[in-house]
């Protein structure tokens, strides 16, 4: 299979990109720097240079490409203003790449978040926030899974909020930025609150799976941690980098201190029995032991 991957070479799609060449597709990888094509061609894709911005790019990509998996997003966390223009500029985007696909049955992976429930854990049945920080991301993941009416066989696969590999990646990866960056580890809340968290090279064998056979218009679990307390993932930071720990407020991690703050364990029970998907690489909490101080 042809297949056309955004964010081919951040750190989910670096792993995302040698699951699919080792398993005999071949990949086309959107790239918006020069720096950025020769990590594609390193990881074995082909390159084509353009952005999410660049629409005609995007839907020339998807027009030669037996399926489409979208991994790309901003990530300018630093105001509430830069994240939004990056869920905006995701929200176009990913119509373009939708649009091209209809009538054709090909497949269309997203990526999304996995929802945080009051008072339980999240399922692949559960619904994505329709309010909130993220509610924008979540309008454009249930719009795209909609197009399954119309010829596209749309599928999301939901991370959770750590995707880490050697110690690095995601909101474990953020909290150990800012400690790197201010001296402290410190998290918001009381710590009992629960992350997800998954492998990145256990997410990518979960995006392949749902490229390959997933059925139109259903959501995926890429979770193998199913929630670790912040106040151990911070413990095991701070001991790394020979750093204190503190809690601080919210509002001291920008736009993501309210989802900091969130209990959001979640199960990927059905992903794994389903799909047959089965995570076998370390937890955050042993992969954060790679951290150097």
């Amino acid at each position: 299979m042809r297949v056309f991957i955004t964010g081919g070479t951040g750190l989910v799609g670096s792993a995302v990109v040698p699951e699919l060449v080792r398993n005999g597709h071949r990949v086309v990888a959107l790239a918006r720097s020069e720096q950025s094509a020769a990590l594609a061609v390193s990881l074995g894709a082909d390159p084509l240079r353009g952005d999410l911005a660049d629409l005609d790019v995007l839907r020339a990509g998807a027009a030669e490409a037996d399926g489409v998996i979208h991994l790309a997003f901003g990530n300018d966390f630093s105001s509430a203003e830069a994240f939004a223009h990056g869920i905006s500029t995701e929200q176009r985007a990913v119509a373009a790449l939708g649009e091209t696909l209809v009538g054709s049955d090909r497949p269309l992976v997203l990526v999304s978040g996995t929802p945080a429930l009051a008072g339980r854990v999240s399922t692949e049945a559960d619904s994505l926030p329709a309010d909130g920080p993220v509610a924008g991301r979540s309008r454009t993941v249930t719009a795209a899974l909609g197009l399954a009416t119309q010829g596209v066989r749309s599928v999301a696969v939901r991370l959770p909020r750590t995707v880490h590999n050697n110690g690095d990646g995601g909101f474990a990866g953020l909290l150990t930025k800012q400690a790197r960056a201010t001296g402290v580890c410190s998290y918001p809340g009381d710590g009992t609150q629960r992350w997800p968290a998954v492998h990145a090279l256990d997410a990518a064998v979960l995006f392949r799976l749902a490229l390959e056979q997933a059925p139109a218009g259903t959501s995926w679990h890429a979770v193998a941690d199913e929630g670790d307390r912040v106040s151990d993932i911070a413990a095991v930071v701070g001991r790394r980098l020979s750093l204190p720990v503190a809690v601080v407020e919210p509002q001291a991690f920008g736009p993501l201190g309210l989802i900091f703050g969130m209990d959001q364990p979640s199960s990927s029970a059905h992903t794994q029995q389903k799909l047959g998907w089965q995570p076998t690489h370390p937890s955050l909490l042993q992969d954060l032991e790679n951290l150097q101080p």
